[in-house]
């Protein structure tokens, strides 16, 4: 029906503008007010910004790729489609420790998604490729540096089982989902850092923001049930995992540490039981991909009363710390009739390393729409450099850009992050904590923020148009 899945729908309101790519997007309505798909087999040469991250971005070892051709009117209706998807493509990780839920969540995933009217490719682990093949566990330490020679080749199974899966979805030019079975930096949890880092060096992988969130949509971390679901933890579903409780745990942490930074981690702790905790993996897959969703937008930012001093965080708590430009677009009118609004920005998000250097960027874009319903809508898109200068070209200058320092971490299984503002305001900080609730017969259910002691909290946020106005960025960006 129309208006249910917003995602299938694209206004001229709520996508990057580029020459010439209006006819390859799926419009709302034609003259006689059915959905049309315009033709592809026209020639362009701006590509589609649902394949704003190019396969060139994802070939980690080298930067060649592939070239987007001048003239594509001689290609297939797939091959245009592979290099110029029509439509979105997400990637999703799940990862998490062992007995965590992975597998009965893709499984409950792929049906829920595809009844919706999405594409869905499940990709396997590569190291478990590995060790139901042959390779036995000794061959880790059989040899100096042979972990490094293991994970080399797991990536690289990883890479290339993923971006072919990615090239299939894309050629059939419909809304798709690539669900994977861990990502490449679950590796990193794996590998002692010296290792670690060997290996991207080898690579010539300048920053790892390349292999977590210039790659993926959104990592989802599935606790184990070694933590906090005890007596339901049993390897007895994967034949190749051997851990005992203790080790699952130790695992399950380092894996949670590998991803920190990624500005979509979600955690799914063992708060609830098994079957609430897949409810909740799927109602975060549905807010993804702009599916309607029980899942409420509930209260989880933090006024606080000083900047945070790093020095004081524990030293077992990992930081990542980014640099980021938000620049909010020029919108045409709303043509649905059941958005009472809209907006989009682009984003530019820089990784600083311990000298205070940035030391990897990426593009994004994220429109969002306010349903006449109370729901909030967002479209996420990775994007590429390029195609980022384009859009900044139609920023809106009524408004300021805005800077801010971001600081992402882990406390007690849950994922936090502070935005530190710079420009136009200096002296707010807010604490985001990510934290997801349903809504019940009573009310709202599991919804408990652990704030670390070591910072120092001034308020709850709320909804409300005063709060809005003082701390949310879409307003402190409005110019006098």
């Amino acid at each position: 029906p129309k208006g249910v899945y917003p995602h299938l729908s694209y206004s001229s309101s709520t996508i990057p503008r580029f020459p010439n790519l209006q006819k390859f997007i799926p419009t709302t309505k034609s003259n006689d007010n059915k959905s049309i798909m315009p033709t592809r087999r026209e020639s362009f040469r701006e590509p589609s910004h649902f394949g704003a991250t190019m396969l060139s971005s994802r070939r980690i070892r080298s930067n060649s790729g592939i070239d987007i051709p001048q003239d594509l009117s001689e290609l297939s209706e797939a091959e245009v489609n592979s290099v110029a998807p029509p439509a979105p493509i997400y990637k999703i990780v799940l990862t998490g420790g062992p007995c965590g839920g992975k597998t009965t969540s893709m499984a409950r995933l792929s049906p829920y998604l595809r009844e919706r009217g999405f594409e869905v490719i499940a990709c396997p682990e590569a190291f478990s490729l590995l060790v139901s093949n042959g390779m036995s566990f000794d061959y880790l330490g059989a040899v100096e540096g042979m972990d490094v020679v293991v994970q080399d080749t797991v990536m690289d199974m990883q890479i290339g089982l993923e971006d072919g899966f990615e090239r299939v979805l894309r050629a059939r030019g419909k809304p798709a989902v690539l669900l994977c079975d861990r990502g490449l930096m679950d590796g990193s949890a794996y590998m002692a850092q010296e290792g670690w880092d060997r290996l991207l060096a080898k690579r010539d992988v300048q920053s790892v923001s390349e292999l977590r969130e210039g790659r993926y949509n959104a990592v989802f971390h599935l606790v184990t049930a070694a933590e906090g679901a005890e007596p339901f933890y049993t390897l007895e579903n994967n034949a190749v995992r051997t851990e005992t409780p203790e080790l699952a745990r130790e695992l399950d942490g380092m894996t949670r540490n590998a991803w920190v930074g990624h500005p979509n981690l979600k955690i799914f702790d063992n708060s609830t039981d098994f079957e609430k905790k897949m409810q909740r993996v799927v109602e975060e897959t549905a807010r993804l991909v702009g599916l309607p969703t029980q899942m409420q937008r509930v209260t989880t930012k933090f006024l606080l009363r000083n900047k945070p001093d790093l020095d004081k965080f524990p030293e077992d708590v990992r930081v990542r710390v980014f640099d980021v430009e938000k620049v909010y677009l020029n919108q045409d009118e709303i043509i649905a009739d059941n958005i009472i609004d809209e907006y989009a920005f682009i984003r530019m998000r820089s990784t600083v390393n311990e000298d205070g250097e940035a030391s990897g960027t990426v593009y994004g874009w994220t429109g969002v729409q306010k349903t006449d319903d109370g729901q909030t809508i967002e479209k996420k898109r990775i994007i590429n450099k390029r195609e980022y200068n384009s859009l900044f070209n139609n920023r809106d200058k009524s408004r300021h850009i805005v800077r801010q320092k971001r600081i992402s971490f882990l406390w007690n299984i849950q994922s936090f992050t502070i935005h530190e503002y710079q420009e136009p305001v200096s002296d707010i900080c807010i604490l985001h904590a990510q934290v997801q609730s349903t809504l019940g017969s009573e009310g709202v259910h599991d919804l408990d923020v652990s704030i670390p002691p070591f910072l120092e909290v001034d308020k709850l946020l709320g909804d409300s148009e005063e709060d809005k106005k003082h701390y949310g960025a879409y307003h402190i960006s409005l110019r006098d």
